[in-house]
């Protein structure tokens, strides 16, 4: 599989699935009520704090996914007057906050900060008592590249704005220790004052944080819709999840090695002549732009036991499709290197045959 987002393969991990275990023995396999009612334990607790030390933050809050993390953070800290301003290619769930807020929501030119301080300065003369928030990707999930996070913050600083950033793809893989892109970038809370992450990739298990100063952390607990009103992930989860953040602080050879794979992935791809991306990430997108010949090197991939993703729009924009391959700390060079050659045979018998 070289489409999964499980990074370090921490999913199948001895001694999370044991913590897994241990937790549905002790707490059952559901948390029974939402948070604020019944359903916050002590794995959750513990989780939240550990979570919080991990991303140098005061406090981070446990949501259920990363979806529901970035709709209830948006909604939770907007409303009429106030400007959102999202990167074109920010991740679905980002968009589909700003929409559903009552703000103003812009989305500015990928990764362009002139963009953003037209767009911000505008805000500016148009109302000069709305918050501004800044929402970006760490990662883009379709393309790989990191926001650019310095300028980013500069342009909040000028316009006083709130920086949103959703590392779901970096926690793990990005920086010494793991903590994403704002390690990577060495932001604390003071510029990067809302971060949030994912648990089911890098983690290797299921939710998703929230972290930031004790301030948000509250607005959220008291705000946040998609917080309150649902149940709290299971207490075995937050578990296994205690016991994944060690080990993928620990065991820092898991991300050396990725870092090895990526390396040789893009060297062996350049070697043959495949167009690829600008991302020091496991996702590492070969860009086809032929929507009919991306899926069919992605079927005829599955049948010689390779799956990729063939991404095609409206995921991507047109004229962009792409196969979306997705590397492990769990891969073999020799594993790469095959499906490197299946990739290149089949494009060749593809484009032969017309």
């Amino acid at each position: 599989a070289f489409c999964s987002n499980d990074y370090l393969g921490l999913a199948s991990h001895p001694a999370v699935i044991d913590s897994f275990r241990r937790g549905a023995e002790t707490y059952g396999v559901g948390s029974g009520a939402s948070h604020l009612i019944y359903g916050h334990s002590y794995q959750h607790h513990a989780l939240e704090e550990e979570l919080a030390s991990f991303t140098g933050r005061p406090r981070a809050l446990l949501f259920s996914t990363g979806y529901m993390a970035n709709l209830g953070t948006i909604l939770a800290l907007t409303d009429k007057g106030d400007h959102i301003f999202e990167d074109r290619l920010n991740h679905a769930s980002l968009l589909d906050g700003g929409l559903a807020s009552r703000a103003s929501c812009l989305r500015y030119r990928h990764s362009d900060c002139e963009d953003l301080v037209r767009r911000m300065a505008l805000a500016d003369k148009s109302s000069s008592n709305g918050r501004k928030l800044v929402v970006t990707d760490g990662v883009f999930s379709m393309d790989g590249d990191l926001a650019v996070l310095p300028e980013l913050v500069e342009t909040c600083r000028q316009y006083q704005g709130w920086l949103m950033v959703d590392d779901a793809h970096g926690f793990g893989v990005l920086g010494e220790k793991g903590g994403g892109i704002a390690e990577h970038f060495n932001l604390g809370v003071d510029e990067l004052p809302i971060l949030v992450g994912t648990l089911g990739k890098g983690f290797g298990t299921f939710g998703a944080f929230v972290a930031g100063s004790e301030a948000l952390i509250e607005t959220l607990i008291q705000y946040a819709r998609t917080y309150i009103y649902t149940t709290a992930l299971p207490p075995a989860v937050a578990s296994a999840t205690r016991i994944s953040l060690k080990i993928l602080q620990r065991e820092t050879w898991r991300r050396e090695k990725l870092n090895s794979l990526i390396a040789r992935f893009r060297a062996g791809a350049s070697e043959l002549g495949l167009e690829l991306m600008d991302s020091i990430t496991p996702i590492q997108p070969i860009m086809l732009g032929d929507e009919a010949l991306t899926f069919r090197v992605g079927e005829q991939l599955r049948s010689k036991g390779f799956l990729v993703g063939a991404i095609r729009p409206p995921t991507v924009p047109k004229g962009t499709a792409r196969l979306r391959i997705t590397l492990c700390a769990e891969h073999s060079e020799e594993e790469v290197d095959s499906l490197l050659d299946a990739i290149d045979k089949t494009l060749t018998e593809l484009r032969s045959e017309g």
